[in-house]
């Protein structure tokens, strides 16, 4: 049986709609490879923020600001685009902001602290909400029994693209490095690599992709609209216990991987002595091993069931968090990371296609 199979799709859909469907994972993966995991944060704390003792407090605020914000808009932005039939459009209109707000990075200097903050909480937003409406395509493509397949098809692909930000962006810091430039110059370049790639690898999925659903006949339109079905979603959504359950776990297990993401190349740089170049090896490393454990975990959810396979690739990361914990020297912390990198791809592939 060849590995992308026809048979997983729904009718009617062809594998290039599929591609072009993880070719949004591919394009936005580069915005939480650079930006949140190997370079602007670190760059936000020892360059913008100066090194500060509230300069790690302040990048963590700001995200969490970020996550407040996607947590109060995102539901009854989802509900519109199911009474509109919008969540194509919604999805061009977030990545030209997100594209936009990362490029606007690239304007900070040291002590733009403001500025920065503001960049951040809105590009990280933009993001979310096209991360959401992305993985909203899923069950249109993919057969009930196949989610976990295809879902590990578009986040293996994506870590791909996360890969080509980031070695792209590793190869001019290392060239930028070698004619003496600091990071407030070399960085900022990073940030319109990160920006570009966004913006037309995700050309592919505008052009690919189909919005299959109607919208609804005689459906109010507007906020209050969306309001409305959001609470009768809400009414509904108590009788099915076990979602209930899953939106708790998620909500845990994903606020423990939006620290690893955030934090974990500040902590490499700040104690146990990274360079810039190593961090971004580090997480390059990471991106190659999430991509193999999307892919190949997909294939295994499908068959153990999706329940039991979330269930590990938790308990993957319940080690990860104790061994870097306990890291005192860089191989250890390298060890980490490929724990990290093999659970993160898993566990959101996972999740995403058992909301699915």
């Amino acid at each position: 049986m060849p590995l992308f199979d026809q048979s997983a799709l729904n009718d009617g859909v062809k594998k290039r709609e599929v591609f072009g469907w993880a070719m949004y994972d591919f394009a936005n993966s580069g915005y939480t490879t650079v930006v949140l995991t190997a370079v602007f944060n670190s760059y936000f704390v020892g360059v913008v923020a100066g090194k500060a003792d509230w300069a790690t407090l302040a990048w963590t605020l700001a995200l969490g600001l970020s996550s407040a914000l996607v947590m109060l808009v995102m539901p009854a932005l989802g509900a519109f685009a199911d009474l509109r039939a919008a969540k194509k459009r919604l999805l061009a209109l977030s990545t030209v902001a997100c594209v936009a707000t990362t490029a606007a990075l690239a304007l900070i200097g040291p002590g733009d602290i403001g500025f920065a903050v503001a960049a951040i909480v809105l590009s990280n937003l933009f993001y979310a909400i096209g991360e959401t409406l992305s993985a909203a395509f899923l069950p249109e493509l993919a057969r009930r029994e196949a989610l976990g397949k295809v879902s590990g098809w578009g986040w293996s692909f994506g870590y791909l693209g996360g890969m080509l930000s980031l070695g792209l962006s590793l190869a001019y810091v290392i060239w930028a490095q070698g004619r003496g430039q600091p990071a407030s110059q070399f960085v900022p370049v990073t940030m319109l690599i990160t920006a570009a790639i966004y913006g037309f690898a995700s050309l592919a999925t505008f052009a690919l992709v189909r919005e299959r659903a109607v919208a609804h006949r005689g459906a109010a339109d507007g906020v209050a609209a969306s309001l409305v079905r959001l609470r009768q979603t809400w009414r509904e959504a108590r009788r099915y216990r076990d979602f209930s359950w899953l939106l708790a776990c998620a909500t845990a297990y994903q606020a423990g991987i939006a620290v690893v993401i955030t934090l974990a190349a500040v902590y490499a740089e700040q104690v146990l002595g990274f360079e810039a170049t190593e961090t971004m090896m580090l997480i390059f490393l990471v991106n190659i091993a999430a991509a193999v454990g999307a892919f190949a975990f997909g294939y295994w959810q499908d068959r153990s069931g999706h329940k039991r396979a979330l269930g590990v690739t938790l308990a993957g990361w319940i080690v990860m968090i104790v061994v870097a914990a306990l890291a005192t020297t860089k191989g250890v912390f390298w060890g980490a990371a490929v724990i990290a990198g093999l659970c993160m791809g898993s566990s959101q592939s996972a999740g995403r296609a058992l909301a699915g």
